[in-house]
């Protein structure tokens, strides 16, 4: 078992313990890509291309906190696109998000927004008080 492993990685293909994908961060659809370098000579060799991952502080305003994310350089566009965190999270579907912890990030952003509307709503319906 061991041998395979370590034949696996001497060959020199690229492995899933490089990038954790769909833990860290807001990725999109973004993937690593695979393919070959084939220089002058037309000698293939296997390599592989990492996403541009971007640590930043963006933040939330139905949250009411500063969120430190990885984020690829593609979504941080998006993100500023769409008009902040918020609107990105809210507006794109869950498939094209990405892993669980965007999908966390959109949950706890729901609920913060219900939690602020339901407050409002309460006051609406209070009938006016008379003397």
């Amino acid at each position: 078992m061991f041998g395979q492993n370590l034949a696996r990685l001497t060959r020199g293909t690229p492995t899933t313990h490089f990038y954790r994908l769909h833990r860290d961060g807001l990725f999109g659809e973004t993937r690593v890509q695979f393919g070959n370098n084939k220089p002058k000579s037309l000698h293939k060799t296997r390599r592989f291309w990492m996403p541009n991952i971007q640590l930043v502080s963006l933040y939330s305003a139905a949250l009411d906190q500063t969120l430190r994310i990885r984020v690829t350089t593609r979504v941080l566009r998006t993100i500023d696109k769409k008009g902040g965190l918020d609107n990105y999270l809210l507006g794109t579907k869950d498939k094209k998000i990405g892993g669980p912890f965007a999908l966390e990030l959109k949950a706890r952003l729901v609920k913060a927004l219900e939690s602020k509307q339901k407050p409002q709503q309460h006051q609406q319906q209070l009938p006016p008080q008379t003397q």
